[in-house]
């Protein structure tokens, strides 16, 4: 878990970056794009708008998932942009940690003033 506590350390200054930035305000879009530049920056490994397909009796199903971001894949991002995170959002990132066996998320709210209020970190 060493490895995990150290690279979510990464992430979260790489978010603080982009939203020292850009502030609180615009678009999920935005944040996304901006916060892939910053990780090409500081060299992070990261997947962006993974696919998550359900296995239904051994038959993939396209749902719809779409994780925002897999960074290095032992970390998984979910980001918004709304005026609070709802016990939906936190559904959704423990959904996709269960989904991937990936043990450790961190949902950031770039829509509030101060970046340290909108992260949530989670550990299954």
């Amino acid at each position: 878990m060493l490895i995990e506590e150290k690279l979510t350390g990464k992430i979260i200054q790489a978010a603080i970056e982009v939203h020292k930035a850009l502030g609180p305000g615009l678009l999920e879009s935005v944040y996304d794009k901006c916060l892939s530049k910053e990780f090409d920056i500081i060299k992070l490994i990261y997947n962006n708008q993974v696919e998550l397909p359900i296995v239904y009796k051994g038959i993939k199903v396209d749902a719809g998932y779409r994780i925002d971001k897999i960074i290095e894949d032992k970390v998984i991002i979910e980001l918004k942009a709304v005026e609070h995170l709802l016990p939906v959002h936190k559904a959704q990132l423990l959904t996709y940690m269960k989904l991937t066996g990936i043990h450790v998320g961190l949902l950031i709210n770039f829509n509030v003033p101060v970046l340290k209020d909108g992260i949530k970190r989670m550990v299954l």
